[in-house]
């Protein structure tokens, strides 16, 4: 079976669990698995060409390609664009994102008529199932999608994403939170399945560090934008030094909010605490892990919704044997089980964050008891060869 994966970029440091399901994929064997990445991206990976779509193209689309198809296929632009403005987009940038993909269906459209694939597999609900809705709408050939947090909540959820799921044969997501919402939105109940990413390679879980009179090694992990909740986070980082707790905490990762939080930084008086270790390849990634005793997650539902869903750094640290407390947004309680696989504590809770960071700190048997229960629901949970093989055998069905 040939399966056009269509990306918003392909590959991006940020998005290694994307690249993790496709390396399971391809090593699985029995599909041909063919990479295109509609903005930017690179040419290669690991060895397999990935299509990049040129921006520049779009202006052969706007003074050829729609007068083409117009003329050549005019229900198909018809019922596609009429679900546009039946519909009220959400944001500029959501608009742009549609347009592309749009337009890149309609550039490409000749192409996968003349060597068609079987089907088109979008993974994000923006510009890629743009992309595939309208390429299925003029070739016939049909498409599946992923719907996950971004998709679904940020400014109210995708421009034309309740005609999306009603369209693709299959839809893929990776929470509890995100399948509910689906379906609230009308999405086929049989088609939605819920497979979680996963780790290609489950990493030794390091002994528990004896922590004694040293500082408590604290880590986050993720782009510096508001949904992280990383100004609640310094907060709580003040609250623990406030509280007689000694600790050193890195925040890995790039975004926009990196001079404000320098700012915020430095107005807390952590400078000597807390740094910003900026965005660092998986390898070095795989080092903060070895380092640190918790993982803090303190994400929120930012004020345009967008929100996490299970932020794959979660079961990534729970794979190594880093202890978690994490807020209790969206996902993340679906593999951080209170006081069992970890600690879930409302952001603005400073005195709970307190309590669960001292006793990690001061109850080995506790801290131990929670990294083996979060390493068992990793190995359970969080295989990408075993989510990938449920994957492709629901891709192979349609």
């Amino acid at each position: 079976m040939r399966i056009v994966y269509l990306f918003t970029c392909f590959p991006v440091v940020s998005e290694t669990f994307l690249q993790r399901e496709i390396r399971a994929m391809r090593e699985r064997g029995g599909n041909e698995i063919e990479l295109w990445s509609l903005w930017r991206g690179k040419a290669e990976w690991e060895g397999v060409p990935v299509h990049r779509y040129p921006f520049w193209a779009i202006l052969r689309v706007i003074f050829f390609k729609i007068p083409l198809w117009a003329w050549r296929h005019p229900g198909a632009l018809r019922r596609v664009w009429a679900a546009y403005m039946r519909a009220s987009p959400p944001s500029l940038l959501n608009i742009g994102e549609n347009l592309l993909g749009l337009a890149f269906a309609l550039d490409k459209a000749d192409l996968f008529r003349a060597n068609p694939p079987d089907l088109f597999h979008a993974v994000w609900a923006t510009m890629p199932t743009a992309a595939a809705w309208l390429l299925h709408e003029i070739t016939g050939i049909p498409f599946s999608m992923g719907a996950h947090a971004y998709d679904i909540f940020r400014d109210g959820g995708d421009w034309t994403l309740r005609e999306k799921l009603a369209t693709a044969r299959f839809v893929h997501t990776t929470t509890e939170v995100a399948r509910k919402r689906l379906l609230e939105l009308g999405a086929p109940a049989a088609r939605v399945c819920l497979i979680r990413r996963g780790l290609d390679t489950l990493p030794p879980m390091k002994p528990l560090r004896v922590v004694g009179d040293s500082p408590l090694r604290c880590l986050s992990i993720g782009r510096l934008v508001p949904k992280k909740g990383l100004f609640a986070q310094l907060r709580i980082l003040r609250a623990l030094r406030d509280a007689g707790l000694r600790i050193e905490a890195r925040i890995a990762g790039k975004g926009p909010l990196e001079q404000e939080l320098r700012t915020r930084i430095a107005t807390l008086g952590l400078e000597d605490c807390v740094s910003l270790a900026g965005e660092l390849p998986y390898a070095e990634i795989v080092a903060q892990y070895a380092w640190a005793d918790v993982f803090l997650f303190t994400g929120i539902v930012a004020k345009d919704g967008d929100r996490d869903g299970l932020p794959n750094v979660i079961p990534e640290a729970m794979a190594h044997g880093v202890a978690v407390v994490t807020s209790p947004v969206s996902g993340a309680p679906e593999a951080i089980s209170h006081r069992l696989t970890g600690q879930v504590v409302p952001v603005d809770d400073h005195a709970g964050w307190v309590t669960a960071v001292r006793q990690l700190r001061e109850d080995p048997a506790f801290a131990q008891h929670t990294r083996n229960a979060a390493r068992q629901w990793v190995e359970r949970e969080f295989c990408a060869y075993e989510n990938a093989a449920r994957l492709a055998v629901e891709l192979a069905s349609l």
